[in-house]
């Protein structure tokens, strides 16, 4: 059981694990929501069970084993990339995508048991980290106005503004009130928007109300369905690759800036037990692949718990335990429509490119590679594009401007692997 030098607080860790489970319960019914987008071939009542899964185990071993006070549950941004890039862009069946996820956490577990982590944190420019977080916002936003009805398809002009008519207000109502609860901090606030904009559709009669609120858990539909060996395809390397750099630079900022954020730090100035920690997230990425869904990672939600008073893994117990009663309603998740769970996507969308004001422009050298990774990943819909090109991008221009001596010796590598892995996923010469 987590442990500290000082006897924790179990009531205080408590309040602070249920507040940290109330900001991110939006989860619940958001990642199975884009999971199981049309097309896709994934079940809801699955992909929620895997999502809760997902939740409860890898926060719970993030107490039992890292202790510390971080809730995981599958990434915003990565869901987006599974189900829009690679399962219906790319037509990789789920099955496969699911392989795709295991292999990156197999990988992701590799490099956080070995020196690597730390050679890779210190070679990736700090644009890049900040561009491919930016590039996500905005890919996410793009989804949200998508559900919203905001935007839709246009054969001349690709996209164009849509009908906006009275769902597409009731999500921007919801963006309204969701933005107000965070002003006054909270928990319920992603959570109040859903509700919010879900009793506008059931008053309005444009969902159903269900048979039955609760169900048990569905261990059927993707439970352990993933094909491990078809996701070996040299033509899936670059999705693996991309999946496993996208984990570590979100587990890693998350870890390096909550750890700061709340004290969480040994006698030299560095974030407590971060190696148990990214080691947990390893597994809640291939753990997501053998459960049914997209990729598990630390959330930065867990900072609410920790202003509450949260400071041991027992905080992370308690959360999980909150995620627990959650197999049972999918039913009642199943009514949310996708113009509700919009209200997250945008906000995360934004929350996720606030950032792009720490990114130096100054020089072309600096400023191309971060623009390019921004910009492909929403344009592409891959977060594997804007990785890749701004990778060779930064290489590229700093040896045109003779700043070859500021270049790690790991991003030539990285740089040469990036043209490898364009070249097996889109070459054609």
């Amino acid at each position: 059981m987590p442990t500290e030098n000082n006897q924790p607080n179990i009531r205080t860790e408590a309040v602070a694990g249920i507040t940290t489970f109330l900001t991110m319960a939006y989860i619940v019914v958001v990642n199975p929501q884009i999971l199981a987008t049309e097309g896709t071939g994934i079940s809801f009542d699955g992909a929620l069970t895997a999502t809760v899964l997902v939740c409860f185990t890898m926060t719970l071993l993030m107490g039992l084993y890292a202790n510390l006070p971080f809730a995981v549950a599958p990434g915003m941004g990565l869901n987006a990339f599974f189900t829009f890039t690679i399962i219906l862009g790319q037509k990789v069946p789920w099955q496969t995508a699911l392989g795709i996820v295991f292999w990156a956490g197999v990988l992701f577990l590799l490099i956080s048991v070995t020196p690597v982590r730390v050679a890779i944190a210190r070679a990736i420019p700090k644009n890049l980290r900040i561009a491919a977080a930016a590039g996500i916002g905005i890919f996410l936003t793009f989804i949200g106005l998508k559900n919203a009805g905001f935007i839709v398809a246009d054969p001349n002009t690709f996209v164009k503004f849509g009908a906006f008519g009275w769902k597409s207000l009731a999500t921007f109502l919801g963006v309204g009130l969701t933005v107000y609860l965070l002003r006054l901090k909270s928990s319920l606030a992603f959570l109040g928007g859903i509700i919010f904009v879900t009793l506008i559709a059931l008053i309005a009669g444009w969902v159903e109300t269900p048979s039955q609120i609760f169900s048990l858990p569905d261990f059927q539909s993707v439970f352990f369905k993933l094909d491990i060996w078809g996701a070996l395809k040299l033509s899936l390397l670059p999705a693996i690759i991309s999946i496993m750099f996208t984990d570590l630079f979100d587990s890693l900022s998350t870890c390096m800036g909550v750890s700061h954020a709340a004290g969480l730090l040994d006698e030299d100035g560095q974030p407590k037990n971060l190696q148990k920690g990214l080691i947990v997230d390893s597994f809640a990425t291939f753990g997501a692949g053998l459960f049914g869904s997209s990729s598990g990672t630390a959330y930065i939600e867990s900072v609410a718990g920790i202003e509450m008073g949260g400071r041991t893994g027992w905080t992370s117990v308690f959360t999980a335990l909150c995620f627990l009663p959650c197999l049972f309603i999918a039913p009642l998740a199943g009514i949310v429509p996708s113009y509700a769970t919009a209200v997250v996507l945008l906000l995360v969308g934004a929350f996720m490119f606030r950032s792009v004001g720490e990114i130096e422009f100054e020089n072309l050298e600096d400023a191309l590679p971060a623009f390019l990774t921004i910009i492909l990943i929403p344009l592409t819909f891959s977060i594997t594009q804007g990785i890749l090109w701004g990778f060779i991008a930064h290489v590229a221009l700093y040896l045109l401007a003779g700043r070859f001596r500021e270049i790690h010796p790991l991003m030539y590598v990285l740089g040469v692997i990036s043209i490898g892995l364009v070249w097996l996923e889109h070459g054609n010469f």
